[in-house]
């Protein structure tokens, strides 16, 4: 009898991983940016404190966490823009359909979007290389919006004259497109985070009553100056060893990470007053107050 010829069977972990490398991939690549993002919004936050990112030395999970309020706007908008082209393609498809006069406007609707999407990224570009000033915002949301004007014009065209299809050298084209408008929305996030950060930071600054109030007693003096924080000398008891030998009041708690607290004056502006690192050791003790 003649042996059966069997296929081979791959093995299943084959397809396990391909599984799994789709899933951690796209994941790492998000955790990524959120990651970067919430660096910019901490560093540029900080930084109007006189703080370095790197000084405070937050850990992944931290980032993470504080990237999510920088990407509430950028999200949102996204989602309206979106929805909105959503709306006008539909409109443009029903209308070239059901009324086939109007196809020669919803062409020049579409050809005009198209040109005006050319000049904003030519304004963009002249933005980039300084030409003109524009601001941290400014540049990659003209080159971005510029870039979407181009696409949804050429996508509106086709579909209000009958071509689905693209050709080749147009398939390149847009594969470029998709790599320029995928780095300004990248560029455009991360300077909105920074400026976010900033905002934050003035408000923050405005209110420092905000943050928690602490009484700093200290085994050395402490050096604040002009910031109206008030120093304490301890009273000595005869017989009884004092460790602490001056108290501060008109402190706030600015961040704490690990064992290191970053104290601000009550009465902290940028032209003067100073931020504090003090190790939460054996050498200070921190009384928190309400208010």
């Amino acid at each position: 009898m003649e042996e059966e010829e069997q296929t081979p069977v791959r093995p299943p972990w084959g397809a396990w991983f391909k599984t799994i490398a789709g899933v951690v991939a796209p994941t790492t690549l998000v955790t990524g940016l959120l990651l970067y993002f919430g660096f910019a919004y901490v560093d540029s936050r900080y930084q109007y404190f006189g703080i370095d990112a790197a000084t405070l030395d937050l850990s992944t999970q931290d980032y993470l966490l504080r990237s999510a309020g920088p990407l509430f706007m950028p999200v949102g908008t996204a989602l309206m823009v979106g929805l909105l082209g959503a709306l006008g393609y539909t409109a443009v498809s029903v209308l070239s359909t059901s009324r086939p006069r109007l196809t020669p406007l919803l062409t020049w609707l579409s050809l005009g979007l198209v040109g005006c999407g050319v000049a904003l990224f030519v304004v963009g570009v002249l933005a980039g290389y300084e030409v003109w000033h524009a601001g941290l915002l400014d540049t990659p949301l003209i080159l971005c919006s510029g870039l979407l004007l181009v696409l949804y014009g050429r996508l509106l065209y086709l579909r209000s004259t009958g071509r689905m299809g693209y050709g080749r050298r147009e398939l390149t084209a847009l594969a470029f497109v998709a790599a320029l408008i995928s780095l300004c929305l990248f560029w455009t996030v991360q300077a909105y985070a920074q400026l976010q950060g900033r905002s934050d930071a003035r408000y923050l600054a405005r209110n420092l009553g905000l943050r928690p109030e602490i009484v700093l007693d200290t085994t050395e003096r402490l050096h604040f100056t002009g910031s109206g924080v008030r120093e304490q000398v301890l009273p000595s008891v005869p017989g009884v060893a004092q460790r602490f030998r001056y108290r501060y009041h008109g402190l706030r708690l600015l961040a704490q990470v690990d064992n290191r607290m970053f104290v601000i004056p009550q009465g902290w502006d940028r032209s003067r007053g100073d931020v504090l690192i003090v190790p939460a050791d054996a050498n200070a003790r921190v009384a928190f107050r309400p208010g």
